[in-house]
């Protein structure tokens, strides 16, 4: 806005005006793309034309003066596999069957120029980044014809022979793969798996192979595409085959035996030696080396068979009881005779057939009652007992059983048994008129037989009691003394007498006991014991001149009067004939013609005791003569001793003289 004034005034001279300033564009901006770069997918081998992205750019300049009025597009890198429309700025493919596999990103650059693309006109340049994206255009291939693998006979079902991969270009879903085996003769010992993470085939044994049996097997695998595009079938089968050659490697294998478990039979109390039944084994391999069998004698502790160690014949060892075993279980090893390590062993049952050498028996521990009555007929006809029987034996050597009474008392005039052909039978009375006073218990025998061959029979007894019924015939009483006492004593009674009995006896029984140690002597007069005796006095005697004091015949050995006086320690080897001397009077009272007699018989008699034995005494005495004979109050040296004085104990004593005499001297006299 504008309005003139008077410079000296200042005053306006006309009113305001209003002025519009126009300005004029001039083509200085380029065109700019909305981004620096674009990122585009299209799948491979599409057709020619087909849409990729479309690139769109904007200029500043007013297109009203026609500086910018049409941008035109047009493509400077990428040709000849793209183009680009003029107008839009779409971007196509320009050739067809663009390949991933060959090459998988394009970089495209992109101008767009305004003024309609003319000289003079402004441009601007963007990048686009073309991926090709892939599609299942590729069959899987195996890079070689024939595969070779090898698998052990030991191998054990599920495990791995080898691995196989056919390579497929393709990637994603497109290039998985599955496996088969689509023919050879190893189809049912073999299978195939598909590793996912690796793309690999995975062959595996599906059941045990054998190297005597087959060398070596041939499978044809195929390997195809699990997703396939319809579009691409006319490229040819999307799948390949290849050929997989397995060798079956040989190793040492356990023997075999031709049966996995083996059953035999054997009667009970068979001779030992008996032929159970066999086991045989062979050594699989092409060596064929020879078996040796053995039992496992933590299956057969008792012992009760025994195998031959080259054929596999079982035999007993003892009789064997099919009452304490129906059936027995053992293992026998097979190892091979070169190798005892390649062992194997197999189950054996035995079953212990059954004879017939057990005899029926009573079922229970029978036990009858009869009323008694004075009725001579019986009280009625019904059973007083019903037995039954049982057998040890299988029930092809036992029922049915047959029960009757002994041949001698076929005619019982009392009891008859009647056999109810069910393997039981019933005890019935012939007769009425049982008393209890006359006979309260009866034993019947009843014979048993059973249905074997040969037939086993028993003579059981049955305990047939006459009891006290009231007018009903239930039972009241069994016991004879119960019928009797009423007519005597009571019961306390008889306890009362019976027990002074006892005390009575008791009595008597103390008063001979003391009786007899009151008779007994003072010397005891055993056989061979006539030496140590003790005799206890009372009163202190009156040295050697009292005589009568004690009666020297306690000193004495009665079996010393005939000459012989028999030895406790050691049996003699011979009989030793006295020799004549003196001998004292059987009473003489002379107690040192008595010890002299007896050191001379000693002395004389070389089956004698004493026997280098050792007595101890635990007090020898005070004021002896002799004194001490113990060692350990001797002198400590032999040298202060005279041990001339044992050539007066007479022979028995030679040894010791020479013992110490050889210590102190070498002269002869000693």
């Amino acid at each position: 806005m504008g309005q003139a004034v008077d410079r000296e005034t200042n005053r306006p001279l006309e009113p305001a005006s209003s002025f519009i300033v126009k300005v004029q564009d001039i083509n200085d901006n380029p065109p700019e793309f909305l981004h620096e770069i674009y990122y585009a997918n299209v799948p491979e081998r599409s057709n020619v034309g087909t849409s990729v992205i479309q690139v769109t750019a904007s200029d500043a300049d007013d297109p009203t003066y026609g500086n910018s009025a049409k941008l035109v597009y047009s493509i400077l890198e990428g040709q000849p596999y793209f183009s680009v429309e003029a107008q839009t700025g779409i971007i196509r493919t320009a050739l067809p069957n663009m390949d991933r596999e060959a090459k998988e990103e394009y970089h495209v650059v992109i101008q767009a120029k305004d003024m309609g693309g003319h000289m003079g006109g402004l441009s601007g340049t963007t990048k686009v980044m073309i991926t090709l994206t892939d599609v299942n255009d590729n069959p899987p291939k195996f890079p070689q014809s024939v595969y070779q693998m090898s698998v052990s006979e030991a191998a054990v079902p599920g495990e791995e022979v080898g691995r196989m991969k056919a390579k497929d270009p393709d990637i994603g879903e497109n290039g998985l793969v599955t496996y088969n085996i689509v023919d050879g003769d190893g189809m049912e010992l073999f299978e195939i798996t598909t590793d996912y993470e690796t793309q690999e085939g995975v062959v595996k044994l599906k059941k045990p192979v054998d190297f005597e049996t087959k060398r070596a097997y041939n499978l044809k695998v195929e390997a195809a595409n699990v997703h396939f595009d319809p579009k691409f079938i006319i490229n040819g089968p999307f799948k390949d085959t290849v050929t997989v050659k397995i060798d079956v490697e040989d190793v040492d294998e356990p023997p075999m035996f031709l049966a996995p478990s083996y059953i035999h039979e054997v009667q009970e109390n068979a001779a030992p030696g008996t032929v159970v039944g066999r086991v045989h084994a062979k050594d699989p391999d092409a060596a064929n080396s020879p078996i040796r069998y053995s039992i496992d004698r933590h299956t057969d502790l008792d012992r009760f068979f025994t195998i031959n160690l080259e054929d596999g014949f079982i035999k007993t060892t003892k009789p064997l009881d099919r009452e304490e075993t129906a059936w027995l279980n053992i293992s026998v090893f097979a190892a091979e005779i070169h190798n005892r390590d390649q062992e194997t062993k197999v189950p054996v049952a035995i079953r212990v057939l059954d004879v017939n050498d057990n005899a029926p028996k009573f079922a229970a521990p029978y036990e009858g009652f009869i009323c008694e009555s004075d009725q001579i007929k019986p009280l009625s006809n019904q059973p007083i007992v019903t037995i039954s029987a049982e057998d040890k034996d299988d029930t092809a050597n036992g029922p049915r059983f047959i029960f009757s009474l002994p041949p001698e008392i076929i005619h019982n005039p009392n009891f008859t048994v009647r056999d109810n052909r069910d393997n039981t039978a019933g005890i019935y009375a012939q007769r009425g008129g049982f008393s209890r006073q006359k006979q309260d218990l009866y034993l019947l025998p009843i014979v048993i037989s059973d249905g074997g061959i040969p037939p086993m029979s028993s003579t059981n007894t049955l305990t047939i009691k006459v009891c006290g019924c009231d007018v009903n015939g239930v039972l009241l009483s069994c016991n004879a003394e119960a019928y009797i006492l009423n007519a005597g004593l009571s019961t306390g009674a008889l306890i009362a007498i019976l027990a002074c009995i006892v005390i009575l006896l008791v009595i008597v029984v103390l008063f001979v006991t003391l009786r007899r140690q009151k008779e007994e002597p003072l010397i005891v007069f055993e056989e061979e014991d006539v030496r140590e005796n003790i005799i206890t006095y009372d009163d202190e005697g009156g040295g050697e001149e009292d005589t009568e004091a004690f009666d020297i015949a306690t000193l004495q050995n009665p079996d010393g009067i005939n000459g012989f006086i028999p030895s406790k320690d050691i049996k003699p080897e011979y009989q030793y004939m006295p020799r004549p001397g003196l001998r004292p009077a059987p009473n003489s009272v002379d107690v040192d013609d008595f010890i002299n007699t007896k050191i001379q018989e000693a002395d004389n008699d070389p089956t004698a005791p004493p026997y280098d034995s050792i007595q101890i005494y635990g007090y020898e005495g005070r004021g002896s003569v002799a004194g001490s004979l113990s060692s350990l109050e001797s002198a400590t040296t032999d040298s202060d001793f005279d041990y001339d004085y044992l050539h007066n104990w007479g022979p028995r004593f030679k040894k010791l003289v020479d013992l110490y005499c050889s210590k102190d001297t070498f002269d002869d006299d000693c």
